[in-house]
């Protein structure tokens, strides 16, 4: 099963269902990052090769699940180019913060799409957060008792929240 859960905010961007989120447009570094793939080490999930340098999980963020969150992360404005305007800040204008939000949506559903194939078939969700500041994309194996993201993706109420969600059977 595949959910995509979204704030207010991110409907308002995408349209309600998400733009019809397809892997097709993404960036050539988005598509590399989909091609490395990802992998099962012991009891967490991480980009294949990727955490080398991470102490043990779950380290000092107490949960598996923080753990990942925290090696799984980076910035999709690293992987997706947008343009920031100068101020006392730099900012990044509406259009192109629904750039980052399509694309991040759509990697996610990729990312989904690897756990769904990998022996057994992993319970994961992607995490995509957009701002006037920032796009971030996290994942992390889904587990009782341990739901890292606001469940009310409207919580996030400066930002866009896209969650996706792959799962089979129970966890």
């Amino acid at each position: 099963m595949l959910t995509i859960r979204m704030s207010e905010t991110a409907v308002a961007a995408l349209g309600p269902a998400g733009g019809l989120v397809s892997e097709e447009g993404l960036t050539p570094g988005l598509r590399a990052m989909v091609a490395e793939g990802i992998e099962v080490r012991g009891d967490v999930v991480v980009w294949n090769g990727g955490a080398r340098w991470a102490e043990a999980p779950p380290g000092r963020s107490g949960t598996l699940t923080g753990w990942e969150c925290f090696v799984n992360y980076f910035h999709l404005d690293d992987e997706v180019p947008v343009a920031f305007s100068e101020g006392s800040e730099p900012s990044i204008a509406e259009d192109e913060q629904v750039v980052l939000l399509r694309q991040g949506a759509a990697f996610g559903v990729a990312v989904c799409r690897l756990a769904m194939e990998l022996d057994p078939p992993v319970p994961l969700r992607c995490v995509v957060v957009v701002g006037v500041t920032s796009g971030t994309f996290r994942f992390h194996r889904i587990r009782r008792g341990e739901d890292w993201v606001r469940s009310d993706p409207d919580t996030y109420r400066e930002e866009k929240a896209v969650v996706i969600e792959a799962w089979r059977g129970g966890f």
